[in-house]
């Protein structure tokens, strides 16, 4: 069941303590030594196709994909992380321009990028299509057959949920928590940087590996980390740009939690999430006794690893989320909302729009 905005005011809070996720994950950071001239590269492709303003630029400069690739595709050749940077470009690109979309927009932009991919008679005559053409034409020579399949499958489903948060958006609505999970999974935009894991690697994975139990619940789990974790971050900015795509607000209304609460009840989700992807691991059986495919899951299981550490890390050195103040948050694990009748202040969404429901649901997803 979905609920709309209300005008139930709870208490106000100025700042809020995140969860020590960086220290508390048991994976080991990689950083691909390519990072920052594939950045560079990726930065200039970026600006020419997406022909960017100067306000546009910095933000680009300042969100270092560069690091983002490099980090959480550590492997790969100065090439292979390349393409890795430009379709993660490519992806906040879209995830931003969606902000300001209906729904027959974000399904039309659908049409254009899954249309330049898939049809190469197909001519959209956009700057989204040629960029999606430009990455597919570098992605497709090597990939596999089953990671080109589920590149496509997987982006598809990102256009299909963003085309549902667009109408949530336009409609003022603001999801109940199971939905949110749900949704989330795919407009988190994850699962084609997955089939990229395959890329970089050169990996050649059947799709009786891929569809394993244990194979999907790691790929699911990483996931989960690595959204709900962002819904942490990014929460302040969203916050102020009144955006209820977020699990914080959506906590606060659907388990009656205050801000800080809501927190870490993310956070707790994050390391039951991290646990689950353990537990996966261990379940994960011998495909053909040591052989190419068995070394094949041990290298994607390592490229969902990097994904969870590098994320983690990468939040805090971007300047999307907290903006010259990273580190220093990294390092104190507080952040400062806007004082009141500020814009992002206390006064805005989450102070807003909250429904005092009374739930004493319980969450488990270890």
């Amino acid at each position: 069941m979905r609920r709309s905005k209300s005008t139930y005011f709870p208490t106000k809070a100025t700042k809020f303590t995140i969860p020590d996720l960086v220290s508390d994950c048991p994976f080991i950071l990689r950083v691909n030594p390519y990072g920052a001239e594939a950045g560079a590269q990726s930065d200039a492709w970026m600006y020419s196709q997406g022909s960017l303003g100067a306000k546009k630029l910095m933000a680009l400069r300042g969100l270092k994909c560069g690091l983002l690739a490099a980090m959480t595709y550590p492997d790969a050749s100065v090439n292979e992380l390349r393409l890795a940077c430009d379709f993660l470009s490519f992806l906040f690109h879209l995830d931003d321009l969606s902000d300001n979309m209906d729904k027959s927009g974000a399904m039309d932009t659908r049409k254009i990028v899954i249309g330049s991919i898939c049809d190469p008679m197909f001519e959209s005559g956009t700057k989204v299509g040629r960029m999606a053409r430009d990455i597919w034409s570098r992605f497709a020579p090597s990939a596999s057959k089953g990671a080109r399949a589920r590149f496509i499958s997987t982006f598809d489903l990102f256009f299909r949920a963003i085309s549902q948060q667009a109408l949530d958006r336009r409609a003022g609505v603001v999801m109940d928590l199971d939905e949110y999970i749900t949704l989330r999974r795919d407009t988190s935009g994850c699962k084609p940087c997955w089939a990229l894991i395959e890329y970089t690697n050169g990996l050649d994975l059947p799709d009786f590996v891929m569809e394993h139990e244990a194979i999907e619940c790691l790929g699911e789990s990483t996931n989960d980390v690595v959204s709900w974790s962002n819904d942490i971050f990014s929460f302040k900015v969203e916050d102020a740009r009144e955006d209820t795509h977020n699990m914080i607000p959506i906590a606060m209304r659907t388990l009656n939690l205050s801000l800080q609460e809501a927190v870490d009840f993310v956070g707790d989700l994050c390391d039951a999430a991290v646990s689950r992807f353990i537990a996966a691991k261990r379940r994960l059986p011998s495909f053909d006794r040591g052989g190419r495919i068995d070394h094949e899951v041990t290298m994607y299981t390592r490229g969902l690893e990097d994904w969870i550490i590098g994320s983690l890390h990468w939040s805090f050195e971007s300047s999307r989320y907290f903006g010259k103040e990273g580190r220093g948050v990294k390092k104190r694990r507080v952040v400062k909302l806007a004082q009141e009748g500020m814009p992002g202040g206390t006064d805005s969404l989450w102070s807003r729009l909250m429904c005092h429901t009374g739930s004493t649901t319980r969450y488990d997803f270890a």
